[in-house]
């Protein structure tokens, strides 16, 4: 199936549940930004979007989010954003939302925010190099990659570093390694989630961070995406609207 599936086009942006209108207006706090304004629209978990984050573009929308947001998991970030529409089945925009939710994560956990808006301009600036062919044609997954660009901007590496250039490769391969024994074809939620997972472990064993290890989530895509290999993939429940794995 191509383009959106009907939750995703009208329900709610932040977990595809149903949309309900109030008899008056209510102010509330938009679920991706913090930002309050006055709606008659809400869904039914209370979730509400504001004009502009409902327009924005994908890498703005994951910046403008990672950069307020107090949760604390990665993946759960990441699939909160994966639900808004902005971002599509595939595309480079995956390379960033890896690297914003683990540098975001990794702000709250070392309670660091102040550094986050400057970190995410880093991040967004080299995952935007990163172009969406490159796990085709170099070998080299931009979701993995975005874990690395994480680890790099973390710790501030460079090319002449010693320690640090030694494990942000690394993160990388071990990112790599563990999306290409998924198989292919490629599929950039498959290899989002594969690459956040696999980010935190390393990041727990090698930065002493202690990340919440998630297990492995439902996807909710699968019906979005022609090439799913459905029961294959480890991430596969069946076919199902954005936001019912989390209403469950």
């Amino acid at each position: 199936m191509n383009g959106r599936n009907v939750a995703q086009a009208t329900g709610c942006q932040a977990c595809g549940g149903e949309l309900d209108s109030a008899a008056q207006p209510e102010t509330r706090a938009c679920w991706y930004c913090g930002r309050s304004g006055t709606t008659a629209v809400a869904c039914r978990n209370g979730h509400y979007l504001c004009d502009s984050c409902h327009s924005l573009p994908a890498n703005d929308l994951i910046e403008r989010h990672c950069t307020v947001t107090e949760e604390p998991d990665p993946l759960a970030m990441a699939l909160t954003l994966m639900r808004n529409p902005s971002l599509k089945m595939h595309g480079p925009e995956h390379h960033f939302l890896v690297a914003a939710v683990l540098i975001t994560a990794w702000s709250i956990e070392r309670a660091n925010r102040d550094r986050v808006p400057l970190l995410l301009a880093t991040a967004r600036a080299r995952a935007e190099d990163t172009r969406g062919d490159y796990c085709g044609k170099h070998g080299a997954c931009g979701a993995a990659m975005g874990a690395g660009i994480a680890y790099s901007v973390i710790t501030g590496a460079k090319p002449l570093s010693a320690q640090d250039w030694r494990l942000v490769n690394l993160m990388t391969a071990t990112c790599l390694t563990s999306v290409a024994e998924s198989g292919g074809p490629r599929c950039c939620k498959r290899d989002t989630f594969l690459s956040i997972m696999t980010a935190v472990g390393f990041l727990n064993e090698h930065a002493g961070t202690a990340l919440p290890v998630s297990g492995a989530p439902a996807c909710e895509f699968s019906n979005l995406n022609r090439e799913c290999p459905t029961t294959e993939c480890s991430f596969y429940r069946g076919t199902q609207a954005p936001g019912e794995a989390a209403q469950a």
